[in-house]
């Protein structure tokens, strides 16, 4: 009888096995099997344009870490532009960051992120998401026209600054003391040199229509060069007033 039993023991023990309910057998280092994150609810919500749905829908899809890489570039070009509308700037640009970590020949990102940055005032980088959209796609008309304009603006501020501060004279052989104060302030040297920018454009324009014009008006700048200079130092004379209204003068002037 002991016998019979001793042989029955390892039957028994292998139909509870099977007996036994499925999750009953699974041991602990079995992983769990969870279902795939769904991107349905993003992608119905960009499909209607759904600002608020497209945040919330896509934006739990982008923080789940277990969502598939597609699926969460989809999701960030979506979230982005709502963000943008909402003047979020730096999350959206945080999103095209995360989009061509994902896919780095996203040229339309590139250009798009490159427009935002330009906003910020950040040029350099703008110029270089405009410069690799156009290496990724040479025909993409935004991105050309963005690159080439950008790259003229620096190109102007350049120039402003190396002629910051320095006004229409040579400081090393200023003598007047209105000269030497002019040079002492940066603020006001720009504006000599507007002053005298403005003047011999509208001068130049005036002549070629007619001579005596534009000696009147050259003589018109001369009398407020002189007159700069003997009311400097009085205690009732303001310098950059005077120089401002002198600029506005002229710009009148060139605007008729």
């Amino acid at each position: 009888m002991r016998k019979c039993l001793r042989r029955l023991r390892p039957l028994l023990a292998a139909c509870c096995v099977l007996l036994a309910p499925q999750g009953a057998r699974a041991t602990g280092t079995e992983p769990s099997r969870e279902p795939p994150v769904d991107p349905t609810p993003c992608a119905a919500a960009s499909s209607a344009n759904d600002d608020e749905r497209i945040v919330a829908a896509c934006g739990a899809l982008i923080d789940n870490e277990k969502t598939a890489s597609a699926d969460r570039l989809k999701a960030l070009l979506a979230r982005a532009p709502v963000l943008v509308r909402r003047g979020e700037t730096d999350r959206a640009i945080a999103d095209y960051d995360a989009a061509l970590r994902l896919d780095p020949t996203l040229a339309d990102v590139f250009n798009t992120r490159g427009e935002l940055e330009w906003k910020k005032g950040d040029r350099r980088k703008a110029l270089a998401d405009f410069g690799a959209a156009v290496r990724l796609n040479p025909n993409h008309p935004a991105a050309r026209d963005n690159h080439r304009a950008l790259a003229l603006e620096l190109e102007r501020l350049g120039a402003m600054m190396a002629v910051y501060g320095k006004p229409s004279f040579d400081c090393a052989a200023a003598k007047r003391p209105v000269e030497k104060a002019i040079c002492a302030d940066p603020e006001l040297a720009n504006l000599d040199r507007e002053i005298n920018a403005v003047n011999t454009r509208v001068v130049r324009a005036a002549t070629a229509d007619d001579a005596r014009t534009g000696r009147a008006l050259q003589r018109e700048q001369d009398a407020f060069l002189a007159h700069r200079s003997t009311a400097f130092g009085r205690a009732d004379y303001d310098l950059q007033k005077d120089m401002r209204s002198r600029l506005d003068h002229l710009l009148s002037i060139e605007k008729r």
